[in-house]
C-alpha cells in the first residue's frame, strides 16, 4: 500500500517497510550470506559506490571513506553522492530497490558494486538498529536526510538543517546487539576492513575511539598496480603478497592481465604435491572489494596446481555477492586465465627447464592426469614427465633416445619382476603400473613417431634369454622335474636359462592378469556341476602358468641343479620360488608365505646335519 510523505514539515513519521522485515533478515543469514561479518562488506560497497557517484559529479575531488568503531558503535562515514528525501524514500523505503538502477544513472551501472537497499538490510544480521545521516552532493545546499530503521520493521525518516552534516555524503551507524559482538568489536572491524577492503581504491582509513589517528586500511596499492625499478623487483613483491595471502611461497608466480575485463592478478604455483582433482579455492575481488576466497569456478578444473588472486572490473557477482554468476563473461574468462598458465608451462618448457623440473618434480602426478584429458598439454609436456625405467626415473624424451622402442608393463610388480634383467638384455621397460602412466606412454608416438610403444608380455622377455646347451639341459632335467612337482601347486613351470645379471638366481615371469586367470579356472573346478561352475567353466580357457627361470649363470642355481637328494632339491626350488616372489614385491598369498618359512628352516636344518 502507498506510502504518505509528510516528511516535507520535518516531523518524524513511523512507517512500514513493504516487507516481513523479521522474515528477510532471516533469508538473509540462512540462505543467501554465508556470515554475519558481510555487513561490513556491504557497508564498504555502499560507501564505495556512493563514492563512484560522487566522482561522475567531481571527477577530481579528493573523497575517502572513514571507519570507526568502539565497541558501541559500529560508523561507516563516507564522502560519496549522498541521498536526497526522495532517495531514501526510494531506496530505503521499498527494499530490494538499488540506487544503481535508476535511469538518471543507469549507464553507469558497470561502475557499482552492490545495492543499497538489499545491502543496508545485511546490518540486521548484527544490530537491531541501523541510523543513516545523508546529505546529497547533487543539491547545492541540500538539507540532511536521517533515516533511521529499526528490527521490528518500523522506520522514520526527518530532513535536518544542512548543519547537521556539514559535508555531502552518507554516515550510517550500527547499535550492535548483545550477541553481536564477535563481529562488532573494534578489533574485529578493523581486520574485517582489512579482509574485504584491502584492494579498495579509494582511501580508507579505521578508529578505534582511543583517540589517535585513523589507520589506514588500503595504504598501497595491489603490487601488480604499482611500479618497479626492476622486473626482478616486481617478481620478488608479487612472490611476497602470494606468500602474505595464501600462507606459503610460491614456486613462482605468473602475472595475470587481461585487459577486456579490466582483470589484473596472480597465480601462485603450489610449493607441494596435491592430489589429482581437487581444486582450490581463489580470492576474487571485484572493483577492489573481495568477492570470495573459495570462487573455484576462476579457473578449469585441471588448474589444481596454482591458487590465485585477482581483480575485475566486468565480473558478475551473484545476489549474495560472495560468488561468481556463471555466464558467457566469466566462461571467458576462465578460458584465458586457462591460456596464461599454459603459455607460463610452454616459456619454463623453452627458457627456464630448471623451474620446469621443480614444477613436474611436485606435480608430476597433477600433470599426468591432465595430459591424459588435454591434447594441448599432452604434446607441451609428455617428453618432460618422469617415469619409472629400466635406466632410472628419467623422462620420456630422454628414455626414447635410447630405446626406440619402448616396453610398458601393466603392473608395477611386473616391472619389478623383469627391471633388472631386461635391463641387463638391453629392453626399454616403463613402468606402467602408476596412475595414468600406461595409458600415457602408449601416446609417446603422438609426439615422437620414430618411436613404438608396445605392451611387455612375457613372451618377449622370454625371447631375449639365451637358451641352455643340450647337455646342460639333459643334466639339469631331473632336478627341473622335482621343482616342477614342487610348484605345480602354484601353477608355476620351471625352465633353465642363462642370462644377466649373473648375481640373479631366478626370475619369476607371472601377471596380474595370469593370476586371476588361473583363480577362475581353480573356482571353475570347485564348482564343478554346478551354476557358477557352468558360467565360470563357459568362460574357461587354458590358464596361463606362471614360470621359475632359472639362471644358469648363477653359482646357487648351478649347485642346486645338481643335487640329487629328492627332499633337498624340492626345498631348493621351493627357496629359490620364495626368493624370486619376494624380489617381484608383491603381496604374498598365504601358501608362499608358508612355503618360504619352511624352506627356511629345512635348509637350516639340513645345514646344521651336514655340519654335525
Amino acid at each position: 500500500m502507498p506510502l504518505r510523505d509528510t516528511s516535507a514539515d520535518h516531523a518524524a513519521t513511523d512507517r512500514t517497510f513493504q516487507v516481513d522485515l523479521r522474515g528477510l533478515v532471516d533469508l538473509l543469514s540462512h540462505h543467501l550470506y554465508s556470515s554475519p561479518r558481510v555487513y561490513l562488506r556491504e557497508l564498504l560497497q555502499n560507501a564505495v559506490d556512493a563514492l563512484t557517484a560522487r566522482h561522475a559529479v567531481e571527477p577530481h575531488g579528493n573523497f575517502g571513506i572513514r571507519l570507526y568503531a568502539d565497541g558501541k558503535v559500529v560508523r561507516v562515514e563516507d564522502d560519496g553522492v549522498g541521498l536526497t528525501e526522495a532517495d531514501v524514500h526510494t531506496f530505503l523505503a521499498t527494499i530490494g530497490r538499488s540506487s544503481k538502477r535508476a535511469d538518471r544513472i543507469a549507464e553507469q551501472r558497470a561502475d557499482f558494486i552492490g545495492q543499497f537497499g538489499i545491502g543496508l538490510l545485511s546490518c540486521f544480521l548484527v544490530a537491531d538498529e541501523i541510523h543513516v545521516l545523508s546529505r546529497s552532493a547533487r543539491t547545492p545546499d541540500a538539507p540532511a536526510v536521517e533515516w533511521r530503521g529499526r528490527g521490528d520493521g518500523s522506520y522514520t525518516v526527518r530532513t535536518l538543517p544542512a548543519s547537521a552534516r556539514p559535508r555531502p555524503g552518507t554516515t550510517v551507524t550500527l547499535t550492535p546487539r548483545s550477541d553481536a559482538g564477535e563481529w562488532t568489536r573494534p578489533q574485529q572491524v578493523h581486520a574485517l576492513a582489512r579482509h574485504f577492503g584491502s584492494l579498495l581504491r579509494h582511501q580508507v582509513s579505521f578508529d578505534d575511539g582511543s583517540g589517535g589517528p585513523g589507520t589506514p586500511v588500503n595504504p598501497e596499492p595491489a603490487p601488480w598496480a604499482r611500479s618497479f625499478p626492476t622486473p626482478g623487483a616486481r617478481s620478488r613483491a608479487l612472490a611476497a603478497y602470494g606468500e602474505e595471502v595464501f600462507g606459503f611461497t610460491p614456486l613462482d608466480t605468473i602475472e595475470l592481465d587481461l585487459p577486456a575485463v579490466g582483470l589484473k592478478g596472480i597465480a601462485c604455483v603450489l610449493p607441494e604435491a596435491v592430489p589429482a582433482g581437487r581444486r582450490h579455492g581463489h580470492r576474487v575481488h571485484v572493483k577492489g572489494m573481495l568477492l570470495s576466497e573459495q570462487a573455484e569456478e576462476i579457473l578449469p578444473e585441471w588448474a589444481f596446481f596454482v591458487r590465485c588472486v585477482v581483480d575485475a572490473e566486468s565480473l558478475r557477482p551473484t545476489a549474495s555477492r560472495e560468488s561468481l554468476y556463471e555466464d558467457a563473461t566469466l566462461a571467458a574468462v576462465r578460458d584465458a586465465l586457462a591460456e596464461r598458465l599454459r603459455e607460463w608451462i610452454a616459456r619454463a618448457a623453452a627458457s627456464d627447464p630448471d623451474l620446469l623440473g621443480r614444477f613436474l618434480q611436485t606435480h608430476h602426478l597433477a600433470v599426468k592426469s591432465l595430459a591424459v584429458h588435454d591434447d594441448e598439454i599432452l604434446r607441451m609436456l609428455l617428453p618432460w614427465l618422469p617415469f619409472e625405467t629400466t635406466d632410472g626415473h628419467t623422462t620420456l624424451d630422454e628414455f626414447a633416445r635410447t630405446h626406440r622402442t619402448v616396453l610398458v608393463t601393466s603392473s608395477v610388480e611386473e616391472f619389478r619382476q623383469v627391471a633388472a634383467i631386461a635391463s641387463a638384455a638391453g629392453l626399454g621397460v616403463v613402468n606402467g603400473g602408476y596412475t595414468y602412466d600406461r595409458e600415457l606412454v602408449h601416446r609417446m608416438p603422438e609426439i615422437r613417431p620414430e618411436v613404438s610403444v608396445a605392451d611387455l608380455d612375457p613372451a618377449t622377455l622370454t625371447a631375449h634369454l639365451d637358451p641352455v646347451d643340450r647337455e646342460t639341459e639333459l643334466a639339469a632335467a631331473p632336478y627341473l622335474a622335482q621343482a616342477r612337482d614342487a610348484l605345480a601347486v602354484f601353477d608355476c613351470d620351471v625352465a633353465l636359462r642363462t642370462f644377466q645379471p649373473a648375481s640373479a638366481p631366478a626370475l619369476l615371469v607371472d601377471s596380474r592378469e595370469a593370476r586371476h586367470e588361473r583363480t577362475r579356472s581353480r573356482l571353475a573346478r570347485e564348482q564343478e556341476g554346478g551354476l557358477w561352475g557352468d558360467i565360470l567353466g563357459a568362460l574357461r580357457q587354458e590358464a596361463p602358468r606362471a614360470q621359475l627361470i632359472l639362471n644358469q649363470l648363477n653359482p646357487l642355481v648351478r649347485t642346486a641343479v645338481a643335487i640329487d637328494e629328492p627332499e633337498l632339491a624340492r626345498t631348493s626350488a621351493e627357496a629359490l620360488y620364495g626368493q624370486a616372489v619376494m624380489l617381484s614385491r608383491r603381496p604374498l598369498r598365504p601358501a608362499e608365505s608358508s612355503l618360504i618359512n619352511r624352506s627356511f628352516l629345512d635348509l637350516l636344518a639340513h645345514a646344521l646335519r651336514k655340519d654335525s
